[in-house]
């Protein structure tokens, strides 16, 4: 683990949120977005809903076609509609209109799972409740033999198992980046790997 780590760092010592926000509000709605869509994607349509739908008051009040049509591109428009106008409408009716700040409690808002909460926490309040495990995680962590289960669940408590707590929030960044840059699920790009001695995945396209 302190292996993996160290060549983290190396690798991606600036790692950061891919998602455009200013303010908790903006990355749970972002987070939400990004389900089945790319972060690209979502940071292309969220400048124009913001501006239209700037606060969480503004957001609840929402014409949902109007709103389904400013986040048509990100693909589950309409599911994806009703859970940013319900987080909105949970936020004003149950926590005076901020963003709740505990994991207990932000996922008790429409389309905030652990995932999106885990973000939400680790970026804006810097809290590691949790380990973020989005789809690149979850595909390396089994890949460096850091998790063996099958669920997203599952392989987050196996790696807040062996994970120093202080490297929680960090750690999803940086696995997120190799996963884009090197680590690809289908070609896993290992001759350009500088995790690849201490890994030993099955689908390795490369061997030193």
């Amino acid at each position: 683990m302190a292996a993996i780590l160290a060549a983290l760092d190396e690798a991606y010592p600036q790692a950061h949120c891919a998602l455009d926000h200013r303010s908790p509000w903006e990355l749970l709605v972002a987070t939400i977005l990004s389900a089945q869509c790319t972060d690209v994607r979502v940071n292309m349509v969220t400048p124009a809903l913001f501006k239209r739908f700037p606060t969480p008051a503004a957001m609840a009040k929402a014409s949902l076609p109007e709103l389904e049509e400013l986040i048509r591109t990100t693909g589950f428009f309409r599911n994806k509609a009703k859970s940013i106008q319900g987080a909105a409408r949970t936020i004003l009716a149950e926590f005076g209109g901020r963003v709740p700040q505990t994991l207990a409690e932000l996922v008790t808002l429409p389309g905030a799972a652990r995932k999106t909460a885990n973000v939400v926490l680790g970026v804006c309040f810097g809290k590691a409740e949790g380990v973020v495990v989005d789809t690149h995680v979850f595909r390396i962590a089994r890949r460096l033999g850091l998790a063996k289960t099958e669920t997203v669940e599952k392989v987050e408590q196996e790696l807040m198992s062996i994970l120093p707590r202080d490297r929680w929030i960090g750690f999803s960044h940086q696995i997120i980046h190799h996963g884009r840059q090197v680590c690809e699920a289908r070609k896993p790009k290992c001759n350009r790997c500088n995790l690849e001695q201490l890994c030993h995945s099955k689908d390795k396209t490369w061997q030193s």
